[in-house]
């Protein structure tokens, strides 16, 4: 599993990025993996002042999902 980030959202408790794929804990206690996320997309949402509006508007619909 990739290092995961704690991150301050209201939505999102951490955060992490392996190979290709983005990883999102919900502060709900799921996991979701996004695939085939391109580095430059991923650490711009992983260090974007609010991570719930960068996985809106940068990776939902856009990039598969699963949850794990």
């Amino acid at each position: 599993m990739a290092d995961m980030r704690d991150v301050y959202s209201s939505h999102v408790d951490a955060i992490g990025y392996e190979g290709d794929t983005l990883i999102v804990q919900w502060s709900s206690g799921k996991v979701s993996h996004y695939e085939n996320v391109p580095p430059d997309v991923a650490d711009e949402v992983m260090n974007s002042p609010s991570i719930g509006s960068a996985l809106r508007q940068s990776i939902k619909g856009t990039y598969r999902h699963r949850y794990a």
